[in-house]
């Protein structure tokens, strides 16, 4: 079958590749001059299934406001007369009751640990290399209150079988040496050993190679203006470089999918959130971490990456603007020499931003529409990296007339409808089905 993909990020490419790898023929249209440019591109680098949770959940509404107070806040939304950012941010506050929170958190843990599964998978039969680590991720807490507060967490955690650990001060020291110096600032940590960290960016440019090998060719620098469509199905793609026909479609276009799919009648509430990342040289490896270390406090993830260090956080609402603000980059500042006093040398950073494809609920949108031979595959927020071995794999599974190894519900588009159960009064599901 001949397969458009759109999209050349890490979700796209992983979905070009697995679709290739179960003999499709695939063409992938993307307006950057290669794969992993844009969101792909300086992520935080976590590989991190346990930690995957939505944005919205109970409390929040109240941590919001907080936040937004901080001097280092990584929470700020830019005053907008646009109607897609109140309807987003209404439609997150319908999901922050323990109900919905249960479910979003089960649907995301679900993909993200098979997705994990899969990127091992892939690791061993491939030999792919990333700078990537199996040594877990620290969530770190500066307060008694914070510790106590992912009871919840752990017991989602606990009923899909995800294990975790949770330890003190000496417990969190021995799994990151570098956190000596300034363990005194924090009470505890919550450790998820079966996280990996990796370089997004490597990995999509590696995967990219490895899906030219299998015959998929990447059509980069081609802008794509719209999609056609008739009797129910999406006939051909309009780009700068005129029509592509394939017999089916994929859209993977992060934050943009929302733009293309509103003249075809499909309406999903994903908006985009910008973050920020800076990547530090080290200077000091045995006083830069060993992993991922979340400070919880700031919402900011610190990742090795071979002989870097990646800061990454920040939740920005300000619609697709990309412009660096240096205060953010303060902020990220200010985390990891907090954490890692004498790690890297912040002075030689590259900062970069990206935008987050961000639901109201937390969940990716996988699946297929009210056209026939159109798959959407968007949404992932700040797990597109953790999710997108499996995501691949799962769209590979379902245009290919394969039952995927997950069960799919609540992932697809149509838990948008107006017919859709209220948030929170569907069943949660095992991590596996």
């Amino acid at each position: 079958m001949r397969v458009a993909v759109l999209g050349s990020g890490v979700i796209g490419t992983s979905v070009a590749y697995y679709l290739a790898s179960a003999g499709h023929e695939v063409t992938v249209v993307d307006r950057q001059p290669g794969a992993g440019l844009e969101t792909s591109y300086a992520n935080a680098g976590e590989v991190s299934p346990g930690y995957s949770a939505p944005w919205a959940g109970p409390g929040v509404p109240v941590k919001a406001i907080k936040w937004l107070l901080m001097h280092h806040r990584p929470l700020v939304v830019k005053p907008m007369l646009d109607a897609a950012l109140w309807r987003f941010c209404l439609q997150m506050l319908a999901n922050c009751t323990e109900s919905a929170y249960t479910v979003n958190k089960s649907r995301m843990v679900r993909l993200a640990e098979y997705s994990r599964d899969c990127l091992r998978t892939l690791r061993e039969q491939t030999g792919i290399r990333y700078d990537e680590r199996t040594q877990g991720t620290l969530q770190l807490f500066r307060t008694q209150k914070q510790l106590d507060g992912v009871a919840k967490d752990i017991e989602i955690l606990r009923e899909s079988g995800v294990p975790f650990e949770v330890l003190d001060r000496a417990g969190f020291v021995k799994v990151e040496p570098g956190l000596a110096q300034t363990q005194h600032k924090f009470v505890g940590a919550l450790r998820l050993p079966g996280d990996e960290t990796g370089d997004c960016f490597m990995f999509t440019q590696s995967l990219a190679r490895m899906a030219e090998a299998l015959g998929v060719r990447f059509r980069y620098g081609v802008t794509i203006e719209g999609l056609e469509h008739a009797g129910g199905r999406i006939t051909g793609v309009r780009t700068s470089e005129g029509r592509i026909d394939a017999d089916h479609y994929v859209l993977a276009l992060g934050s943009y999918s929302t733009r293309m799919l509103a003249p075809l009648g499909i309406r999903i509430p994903v908006y985009p959130v910008k973050g920020y990342s800076i990547t530090v040289p080290i200077t000091d490896a045995s006083c830069a971490p060993e992993s991922t270390i979340m400070d919880e406090t700031h919402k900011v993830a610190v990742t090795r990456l071979g002989d870097r260090i990646r800061v990454g956080g920040t939740a920005q609402l300000s619609g697709f603007d990309l412009s660096l603000a240096d205060a953010r980059r303060r902020t990220l500042e200010h985390v990891v020499t907090d954490l890692f006093p004498r790690g890297g040398d912040v002075a030689r950073a590259e900062f970069w931003t990206g935008l987050r494809p961000m639901t109201p609920d937390g969940t990716p949108i996988v699946g297929g529409t009210k056209y026939a031979n159109l798959t959407l595959s968007t949404g992932h927020g700040t797990l597109g990296w953790t999710m997108a071995a499996g995501t691949g794999r799962v769209v590979a599974d379902l245009i290919s007339g394969r039952k995927p190894e997950i069960s799919l519900e609540g992932l697809g588009v149509e838990r948008y409808s107006r017919a859709a159960a209220q948030p929170g009064a569907q069943r949660a599901l095992p991590a596996r089905a």
